[in-house]
């Protein structure tokens, strides 16, 4: 194994270390090498961990006719934040190692010693940095987020059942989230978010039993959130950014009758009956009561008129002779 990260390296990776037949771990991470992306290293037989994240790695990673070329036992591959462009080969680095195979009651595969310590790994999945003292053959990780990686996300990657952990997230991703993902049944972590997938998020998600983060904030998606077990404990932060999405929790709900539905009534409301309905038939009394009382008094004031107008006329009558005089 060879770990030279979190130090100041920079420049092109040194080709020799296409010589090292029986290296497995390869960690880059966290130094300032520009340099575009290993290919060669797929010649390497034994080669299950490649993490080159934080570094200024850029281009585009050409597919190699060679099967020598097609990193045959990679497990985990970590190329986070660097500079990758163009559409990010599935199918050329990952489908002659044997991920498609892997079944799940596998042992832990040997420790390897360095020095005077054992062989670990640091791997920052589901928002947080684990430490792995040792590493199972079956722990497939797969890491490009925050690249330009573009296109669609292939069904081919459906097949690699051993995935533990996949993260497309900051890229520049379109299309529709393939179906395909349902058969990855070890899933614990999938991260799609600020892309530009459209389309619905398929409803054959919901049968990743072991799916435990879920996120595709910020895309273009729309449909209704999958009803799986699971599904039902992702907070709304995991839809943010979609307006088409509709859910429950969400701002938009599905299907008019949820969004329409007024709350429902208490135990109270249902021993008495509708409180809104009582209200009202207190109004109607009150309208009715208050309006045979303006009948009866328009009635009297009408019948009562003209004597009244007789008297007026009569006091104003004798009230002007006596002015007069």
């Amino acid at each position: 194994m060879i770990d030279i990260g979190h130090n100041n390296f920079h420049g092109q990776l040194p080709r020799s270390l296409a010589n090292c037949a029986r290296l497995e771990s390869l960690v880059l991470s966290h130094n300032k090498f520009n340099d575009t992306f290993p290919v060669w290293l797929g010649a390497l037989p034994e080669l299950k961990i490649l993490k080159m994240d934080h570094n200024v790695f850029h281009g585009v990673i050409l597919k190699h006719d060679k099967k020598n070329l097609q990193f045959p036992v990679l497990r985990i591959l970590d190329l986070s934040y660097n500079d990758f462009l163009g559409q990010f080969p599935f199918e050329y680095i990952f489908s002659g190692n044997g991920t498609t195979s892997i079944t799940h009651d596998l042992e832990y595969y040997r420790i390897y010693s360095f020095n005077v310590g054992y062989y670990s790994i640091t791997i920052i999945c589901k928002g947080v940095e684990r430490y792995y003292p040792r590493v199972r053959e079956d722990l497939i990780l797969i890491d490009i987020s925050s690249n330009n990686f573009e296109g669609k996300i292939p069904e081919f990657i459906g097949k690699l059942q051993g995935i533990w952990s996949l993260n497309l997230s900051n890229n520049i991703l379109t299309g529709r989230i393939p179906s395909s993902l349902s058969n990855l049944s070890r899933l614990e972590s999938l991260d799609l978010s600020h892309n530009k997938l459209s389309g619905e998020i398929p409803q054959q998600l919901a049968q990743l039993d072991s799916l435990s983060k879920f996120n595709v904030s910020h895309n273009n998606l729309t449909g209704p959130v999958p009803r799986g077990i699971h599904f039902t404990t992702f907070d709304s932060t995991s839809y943010l950014g979609n307006q088409g999405l509709c859910r429950d929790l969400l701002p938009k709900k599905c299907g008019n009758s949820e969004g329409t539905q007024l709350p429902p009534s208490t135990s109270e409301d249902n021993d008495s009956g509708s409180g809104i309905e009582l209200d009202w038939k207190f109004v109607v009394a009150g309208s009715g009561s208050g309006l045979l009382v303006g009948v009866v008094v328009a009635d009297f004031v009408i019948t009562k008129w003209n004597v009244w107008f007789i008297e007026i006329v009569a006091v104003l009558i004798v009230f002007s002779k006596r002015i007069r005089n």
